[in-house]
């Protein structure tokens, strides 16, 4: 799974959330930067970054043709 950059910046505009915010919800800055890079991520993991914006999974997830 892949994160949609441009969804989870807006959704981290919208949450008005810095990267102490997103270590404080248990994601480490590699993990995060990773994720925002490109890298494959576990479900769990997204999810996780889903929880910490307060969004559903799938607004910030890329969509795979």
């Amino acid at each position: 799974m892949r994160l949609n950059r441009k969804k989870f910046e807006i959704a981290r505009a919208r949450a008005c959330m810095g990267q102490k915010d997103f270590e404080a919800a248990g994601i480490p800055k590699g993990t995060l930067n990773g994720a925002i890079s490109g890298k494959g991520l576990r479900p769990e993991t997204l999810g996780k970054i889903a929880r910490a914006l307060k969004v559903d999974v799938t607004e910030i997830m890329e969509i795979e043709n």
